[in-house]
């Protein structure tokens, strides 16, 4: 369930940070009742932008997939133990 507090909330920073590190997940700021601001931590931030970077790349091989862009996967294996050895 998401945390929800008022803009009003951010007066006690010490509060909110407190709640951002030990939920590990946003906590959406309202303001007259409708949402204004995102808060997170850092940590929170990084593994979002994580995600967000996993999921852009599985979009382009789901693509290149259907666009038949594929690659022989013994070719490439082949290639790296040749660059890399073994």
């Amino acid at each position: 369930m998401p945390i929800i507090r008022p803009i009003t909330d951010l007066r006690n920073t010490t509060e909110i940070s407190e709640l951002c590190h030990s939920k590990k997940e946003p906590v959406f700021i309202t303001k007259n009742g409708y949402g204004d601001l995102v808060v997170m931590s850092i940590e929170t931030y990084e593994r979002e932008m994580a995600f967000a970077d996993v999921y852009k790349k599985l979009a382009v091989a789901e693509n290149q997939i259907k666009h038949g862009e594929l690659l022989d996967g013994d070719a490439v294996f082949a290639k790296l133990r040749s660059k890399y050895g073994k």
